[in-house]
């Protein structure tokens, strides 16, 4: 039985190294070409390659909690109110948004670049169940805060028996 002279990484995912000691024919080795992923998990075609579509940024958070509250922080500074968007389950926190970049200033006119402009989006897993009726947001100065009441689930209420007749 010959042994295989591939690599570990080409056995596992079944790619083939184009190089002078294969047997296949030069033109089998266009079908072992691996196409990149795109974010949709669906496999990109060679024209999708150069149409990239806008990437989201990934906001930075602050997450802590206290005995009675979860709170996020983040820096949403240069987002309108109306360009932010936060939704809450009773596990998880998404905040989304897009800063928009001053239009007034041509490319070729800047010396640095390193702000982030468009879309951006954070999901968080909360380490406890919220009451999501009772959550509260909050800006001040740029900085968003996210207060997140815990349930109880040690919380108990005696009941009254009612009589129907």
């Amino acid at each position: 039985m010959p042994k295989d002279k591939r690599s570990f990484f080409e056995r596992i995912t079944g790619t083939i190294s184009v190089s002078e000691d294969r047997d296949l024919p030069e033109e089998e080795y266009e079908e072992q070409v691996t196409l990149p992923i795109s974010s949709n998990g669906k496999t990109k075609s060679t024209a999708d390659w150069h149409e990239e579509e806008e990437e989201e940024g990934e906001l930075a958070v602050d997450v802590h909690q206290t005995d009675n509250e979860i709170i996020v922080q983040s820096m949403v500074a240069g987002v309108k109110p109306e360009d932010l968007q936060v939704t809450i389950t009773r596990e998880m926190v998404t905040i989304k948004g897009r800063r928009e970049a001053p239009s007034d200033i041509a490319d070729e006119d800047y010396f640095q670049h390193e702000l982030y402009w468009g879309g951006f989006t954070r999901t968080i897993l909360l380490p406890a169940e919220i009451e999501t009726e009772e959550s509260e947001a909050i800006e001040k100065h740029g900085l968003l805060t996210l207060r997140l009441p815990k349930i109880d689930k040690e919380k108990t209420a005696k009941l009254k028996i009612k009589s129907v007749q």
